[in-house]
């Protein structure tokens, strides 16, 4: 059975939450719809006067066994060898093939991947080895299609199934795609038993059913229900979990989560825990989001993703204010990438993108999405808020490049240069000239200008709306800003190659 080794950093903090991907299998729920009985009562009330909630009587499933008769079949064991690892870097990076989380995520020195490669079996110390690694997969198809995790398969040498009989055959890497964490694999054959993704997504609270080999005992049958959706785990641009809380384990990466028709409602992916089993909260990739990557793989083997070209922000509750907004949602352009079809469609800087091809966007990992999905070539209509009013354009897609996402990276460090500088002591700022701005030279880690994320080497571009290029245009806009009454003042800021936005308080009070 593949082991799992952690960092000595995180074998430290055994005891702070932890998340791990389990094992290379993504998991579906299975949804159990429940039936509201309407409760009755003899009292009456006023129309016009509030209601307690009524209380329902107890719904649940009676047994999952005709469900699991059907879907089980369809559920394979995925063991992957891999050839010349190199697990020197265990104590440095912990184990391969873990997502690149930003340093501010909650995640970043807790994520397990379950069903990773170990040691070779008699070996020792960081080297270069072989290694085997194992998870869960589902058929999609009788003739021998199977959906898995990236995670699961990734530098595989040899791929094998086995099925719920007990039959092992190779199965061949169809294509795979990191920034969803999914791969499809072909096993040769015609007649293999198989399950079909839910056309409808889940609530919250419905039923739902995991289905793996975890530990490598055969397979297993786990229930729970949807605890949420829309999760963004901070494991790449395109993040859509479904949070759920049947127990899964080592070696369900893969492997589905159904709904109580028997649908695939999601891949089981990822789970929280302080020591790498289940505490009950667990992430599995919607099924509409793993629809469209597996009819991609089958089709072309790859991939491919619209893009505009824009580092985009959230909308926070400061900026909303500044830029006059009445609410918080949507994407902030905070730059349009030169020559990207935004640029060309006329997209600005401090554009609030609000909605596409009539579609609301809810924040700029909703934004990503919905671009992505559109796929290169197409046309979409853009509506966005630019200085307080409404408009629309339209940007043709272009294709998403292997080293671009669709949403600005704003974590980038940039070291500040040394030298004289006047302050901006009351906001623990100490400014100074450079060629495109002003240079953030020092920031009071304790001060309110720290705590909104500016840093030094920064670079001011824009304050409330107008260009600067001395330390004393900070100030005055600063202390403009003030005068009006206003909170917080609008900040343009460049942090290494990216551009973002931030709300700074007029006053360190």
């Amino acid at each position: 059975m593949p082991t799992v080794r952690f960092r000595s950093l995180r074998a430290a903090l055994l005891g702070a939450v932890a998340v791990a991907a389990i094992g290379g299998a993504a998991f579906e729920r299975a949804l159990i719809p429940v039936h509201a009985v309407a409760a009755t009562s003899e009292a009456t009330t006023s129309p016009s006067a509030p209601s307690a909630i009524a209380p329902q009587p107890a719904a649940g499933p009676a047994s999952f066994a005709d469900i699991v008769d059907r879907v089980k079949p369809a559920v394979v064991s995925v063991k992957v060898k891999l050839s010349n690892v190199d697990d020197s870097t265990d104590d440095q990076d912990g184990p391969q093939g873990l997502p690149d989380f930003p340093p501010n995520s909650p995640f970043y020195h807790f994520f397990r991947h379950f069903g990773l490669p170990g040691h070779g079996e008699g070996e020792a110390g960081p080297h270069r080895h072989s290694a085997m690694a194992q998870g869960s997969g589902f058929f999609i198809s009788a003739d021998g299609y199977i959906v898995t995790n990236n995670h699961v398969v990734d530098h595989a040498s040899e791929v094998t199934i086995t099925t719920t009989d007990g039959k092992t055959m190779p199965a061949k890497v169809i294509g795979v795609d990191s920034k969803t964490d999914l791969a499809l694999l072909k096993a040769q054959g015609n007649d293999f038993p198989f399950v079909t993704f839910a056309s409808q997504a889940p609530r919250v609270g419905d039923w739902v059913i995991a289905v793996g080999n975890p530990f490598g005992l055969g397979g297993t049958v786990t229930a729970g229900i949807v605890s949420a959706r829309g999760r963004d785990i901070g494991s790449g641009p395109y993040d859509d979990f479904l949070q759920i809380d049947a127990p899964v384990n080592h070696g369900n990466s893969g492997g589905p989560t159904f709904n109580a028709e028997g649908q695939v409602v999601g891949v089981n992916t990822a789970i929280f825990s302080p020591s790498g089993g289940s505490v009950g909260i667990g992430f599995a990739i919607a099924s509409d989001v793993v629809k469209n990557v597996v009819q991609q793989l089958r089709e072309n083997g790859a991939v491919t993703r619209g893009w505009i070209g824009v580092e985009i922000q959230s909308v926070t509750p400061d900026i909303a204010e500044n830029m006059g907004l009445k609410g918080t949602s949507g994407a902030l352009v905070a730059k349009a990438q030169k020559d990207s079809p935004a640029a060309a469609a006329g997209v600005k800087s401090g554009d609030v993108i609000t909605a596409v091809d009539g579609e609301t966007v809810a924040d700029p990992h909703d934004l990503a999405r919905k671009i992505a999905a559109l796929g290169p070539k197409k046309t979409a209509t853009l509506a966005l808020i630019r200085n307080g009013a409404p408009m629309t354009l339209d940007v043709t897609l272009g294709t998403m490049p292997a080293d671009k996402v669709a949403s600005a990276d704003t974590s980038n460090e940039n070291g500040g240069e040394s030298g004289g500088a006047p302050a901006l002591a009351n906001l623990g700022l100490t400014l100074r000239h450079g060629p495109d701005g002003v240079i953030v030279e020092s920031v009071d880690p304790d001060s309110a200008a720290s705590d909104k994320g500016l840093k030094e080497g920064d670079v001011i571009l824009e304050v409330g709306g107008k260009t600067v290029t001395r330390p004393a245009d900070v100030a005055q806009a600063i202390s403009a800003a003030k005068t009006d009454g206003k909170k917080s003042v609008l900040m343009r800021v460049k942090s290494g190659d990216s551009e973002h936005f931030l709300a700074l308080p007029t006053s360190a009070s």
